[in-house]
Formats: structure tokens, sequence, C-alpha cells
């Protein structure tokens, strides 16, 4: 049933298929061996083995001429990503309509039961897209809302779901209510309470980004969604960074809607994404493209999207194979160990501004910093122009500072040379 655990789908799939993955590849050989001399090695303490995670890191094709600490924004797929999408897209080009609609296309089934198990939800609940923003678009444009409803959201949720919401303000009269939180926190009842607050009669969607792009606060979603289920609030929300980042369920979120993206964290192929829609809601969402019965109680309604590159979409299956031949308990562990090793090294600098929380369960691999008196933007461009680092400036809301995301190519040595960079900024 698909409400096993998905820990233990993983232990007993996970290591299974390797020497079919890698069968050709040194790289994968390695990497293989490595995982069975490293069987019985705790997360916590594999985190920390910089022999084991050099074989991860030679499973992709990173540039050696720039660090990438932006993998909050799209991560790289793993080599065998790559190579299925080539190979899936010379086949697409023999003969388009045949091999795309007939071959490629037929293995949308298999891959949406996948990412279900992946997910701990049901196969007939999982609509494949190409990334976050329209699988959250979707659901925001296809809610039965009328004027006055209300729905709760947050001044910190990423800009395509805010003017989403907003447009259907314009249009439908609907009332947008306002969270504005102070970050970074490590109290959960605060988080959770902000919103709680502010839920009336009138309340009809409480919208949760589950971890928040701009600086890495991830939010208490199941505590929420308690009160609002009560309160016959849907819950609906953005998983664009937690999905194949941290250790979570769907089914555990108690949410009724759900979007991500999947190249980020699963590291598949840039443009893939899915929508979760609870099962019994799906008849009533209406879907953003045209299809015969809008109201029909079948989740592929909202695939609708005519002639696509099933060449991306079917390299999916290999990504899901890679992130469960590490194991989300091993990466959860590992990015939160990158995340610490810089900034513990940099969070007594003189002026020195940490807007992340550092406390695990309430952030990751992402973690924002700023320096009292200086600019931002100035830290982002000297630590390109200086040392070939690429991070992220962000200015949104309270929110300011850079942002800077390894992921688990990610090496030491690339950290030490962002330590580096940030004290010889701080200290100019």
């Amino acid at each position: 049933m698909f409400l096993n655990t998905r820990r233990h789908f993983l232990q007993k799939t996970g290591l299974a298929s390797l020497s079919l993955l890698f069968a050709s590849d040194t790289w994968g050989k390695n990497l293989q061996n490595a995982l069975d001399n490293h069987q019985q090695i705790d997360a916590e303490t594999l985190a920390t083995s910089e022999d084991f995670w050099h074989y991860v890191q030679q499973s992709y094709t990173t540039s050696g001429s720039i660090i990438n600490l932006n993998n909050g924004g799209v991560s790289p797929s793993p080599k065998i990503v790559q190579d299925a999408m080539k190979r899936y897209h010379d086949m697409s080009n023999e003969a388009p309509s045949y091999y795309m609609w007939r071959i490629l296309d037929q293995g949308r089934e298999p891959l949406r039961e996948r990412l279900a198990q992946l997910a701990d939800v049901s196969a007939e609940e999982i609509a494949l897209h190409r990334n976050a923003s329209e699988a959250l678009e979707t659901i925001i444009f296809g809610l039965n809302l009328k004027a006055g409803d209300e729905v709760v959201l947050s001044k910190q949720d990423y800009p395509n779901m805010i003017n989403a919401w907003k447009q259907r303000e314009m249009r439908d009269g609907i009332k947008l209510v306002w969270v504005n939180h102070e970050l970074p926190s490590v109290d959960n009842d605060y988080l959770a309470n902000n919103y709680i607050d502010l839920f009336t009669a009138r309340t009809k969607v409480v919208h949760i980004t589950h971890i928040i792009n701009w600086n890495g606060q991830i939010l208490p979603v199941r505590q929420i969604a308690d009160i609002a289920k009560k309160q016959g609030i849907e819950v609906l929300v953005d998983g664009a960074h937690s999905f194949a980042h941290f250790d979570f369920s769907i089914t555990d979120l108690q949410c009724d809607y759900f979007g991500t993206s999947l190249h980020k964290w699963l590291g598949a192929t840039i443009g893939t994404g899915f929508m979760y829609v609870r099962k019994e809601k799906i008849k009533s969402l209406f879907p953003l493209f045209g299809v015969d019965d809008p109201l029909k109680d079948d989740i592929r309604k909202f695939e609708a999207l005519g002639t696509r590159p099933f060449f991306i979409e079917q390299a999916i299956e290999k990504a899901i194979d890679f992130h469960k031949m590490i194991g989300i308990e091993r990466k959860e562990a590992r990015l939160n160990y990158l995340k610490n090793y810089w900034i513990n090294q940099v969070k007594d600098l003189p002026n020195i501004i940490i807007n992340t929380p550092l406390q695990k369960g309430f952030s990751c691999a992402i973690a924002n910093i700023a320096i009292k008196d200086k600019k931002h933007e100035d830290l982002d461009t000297f630590l390109f122009e200086k040392y070939k680092i690429h991070v992220v400036s962000i200015t949104w809301e309270n929110i300011k500072g850079i942002r800077i995301t390894p992921n688990v190519y990610t090496t030491l040595e690339n950290l030490d040379r962002l330590v580096e960079g940030i004290r010889k900024f701080a200290t100019s």
C-alpha cells in the first residue's frame, strides 16, 4: 500500500539497482563500493566523511572554474540524469511523434508511481508539471473561491505565488491576509501562531511556504495544518525547496495541496516538478488548461499541456535512482553539516548578521548572512570577482543578505574558499 513509510521503501529498494545503474562507469563502481563499505555508519557520522562524499562529488560534471553556491535556484543533475535526458532527446528526434507519444509518454504512469512512493502518497494524487510555480499556480487559479473569502499567506512567500494570489484578489474580490515573519526563529509556536491568529470564519485557504527560499527558514507546516483542518481551512504548501532536501512525507504534513520543483533538490533535469492534490479535492479543483471535463475526479486532468519535452520528464527516473542511492537521511545530514561548517567559521566575525536559524529542524542547506554597514550586493560581487564563487544577493521584504546554498557535490575546499572571502570582505 502507498501508506508504507517512505523510509521502509528506501531501505527496501535503495541499493538494489546500483550494479545496473553504474555498470559501465568507473566512478559509479567506486561509489557503489563506498556505499557498501559505509552501510553500518550512521548518517550524522557519515556526513563528516570526506572520503565517502568524494565519490558522490564525482557523479557530477560541475564547472571547475566556478564554485556554485546557488543551488537554491537550480541544482545541477548528476551525470546519469544528463545522459538519460540526452539519450531520450536523441530518440525523440529519430521519429518524434512515434517515440514521444508511443514510447516515452508510456513511462509517465510508472514515473507517477515512483514519485508517489517517494512522497508517501497515492499515485492518483500526483500530477507531473514543469516546476513549482506551474504546479502551485494551477492550484491557486483552480480553487473555487468567491468575493470576501480570505486567504492567509506571508510576505516572505515566493513572488510568483504572491502575484498569483494578488491576481485572484483583483479579479475575484478575495481578501488576502498577510503574515509578516520576523526571522530567523527557532520558536515553532511563534511561527505557527503567526498564521493561526489570523484565521477567521471567512478563512478558506492558508498558503504556507515549507522552507522560505530567501533564508532557509523551515516552517512548522503540520502544526499550522492541524489547526486549519479543525476550522475547515484548506492547506496549500509551497514545497519548492523542501522535497528531497530533508526528510518528511507529504502525508505527514496533512496538507490538501503541495507543489514542488524537481530540478532543485532531487537533481532532476531543469524544467521538472509535480503537484499533489488530496484525492477528495481533485474533482472540485479546476485545471489551468482546458480539458473535456474540468470537474472529473482524475489527477491527469492537470497534465493537459499539449506537446512537451518528454525526454526531460522521463529522465526524472534516474534522479530518483540517484537520490535513493544516497538516502534522504544521509543527504539531509550532509547538507546540514556543510551549512554549519562554513557558517560556524564566520558567525563570530565583527558585524556579521546571521539571517538563518542554525538549529537542526529549522534549516538545512540554505543560509543567509549580511555584514552590518556593508552592502550585501557588494559582498556578492566581491565573492565572484575575487574568488569565482557564485551566490545570490537577496532583498525581499525584511530579509536582506546573500544566500549561500551548497549541495552534496560541494567540497570542504570550496567552503574554505568561501570563508576566506567572507572574512576578507568583512574585515576590509
